[in-house]
């Protein structure tokens, strides 16, 4: 069995990065008193994954952890006993028990939601390269990876955008293979704009998958 757990990352652990969140779930799971497995060999650790590391700075309504079970537990008691192991900066939110046999939450992720928020004087000139940007059918990029500089047609990686006063709300591709993060399209609308990137607060709305049927839902809801 295992406890797929949604929960926020509020504003004042945006600087806590994802390797030291990590650690810390490790720890708090130990002090909820549930049947946690843990990994073998010499240095044993609980078996959890998260859905999508979540990039330093950047603020969250969801965000989800895997935590495997070596015994059933109620939803309940198992929601209770995480919200007590967790500060109220990363509020437990929803909490499903699955089967083994449930796909990792990582698997899972094809899109999420993103509101950002843009500061400073050159920001009204990018947001108003919103319709241009949605206009093309492509748009070059360079993203950098794990093994390197690579070019990319942002605008395929972009399901759509809508602006709003002072921002705007993306739909985002985010798979292994093809994704796109927020502070590069601020950047690329920057460019086309002809101005410096403007100062960028980002925050994860939504994480989503494809259901059997091939329909977006939101990953707790798979």
């Amino acid at each position: 069995m295992r406890a797929m757990i949604r929960f926020a990352k509020r504003p004042r652990l945006r600087f806590i990065s994802h390797l030291d969140l990590q650690r810390f779930f490790q720890r708090a799971v130990n002090r909820t008193g549930l049947p946690i497995a843990y990994s073998q060999g010499f240095n044993p650790h609980p078996v959890m994954s998260f859905g999508s590391a979540l990039a330093l700075g950047w603020t969250s309504d969801y965000e989800v952890i895997d935590i495997k079970l070596s015994a059933p537990m109620g939803r309940k008691r198992t929601e209770d006993a995480i919200r007590a192991a967790l500060p109220e900066d990363l509020p437990v939110l929803e909490v499903r028990m699955v089967d083994d046999r449930h796909p990792a939450p990582m698997a899972l992720v094809k899109m999420a939601d993103y509101r950002v928020t843009l500061e400073g004087e050159s920001a009204p000139a990018a947001l108003a390269q919103i319709p241009a940007f949605l206009a093309r059918e492509a748009v070059s990029a360079v993203k950098k990876t794990k093994s390197g500089e690579k070019e990319i047609n942002a605008r395929a990686l972009v399901v759509n955008m809508t602006p709003f006063e002072g921002g705007f709300d993306a739909r985002l591709m985010l798979t292994e293979r093809e994704s796109i993060k927020p502070d590069l399209l601020v950047a690329l609308l920057a460019e086309m704009a002809g101005v410096e990137p403007p100062e960028a607060r980002i925050h994860r709305l939504t994480l989503l998958g494809k259901d059997g049927d091939g329909n977006l839902r939101p990953l707790m809801e798979l």
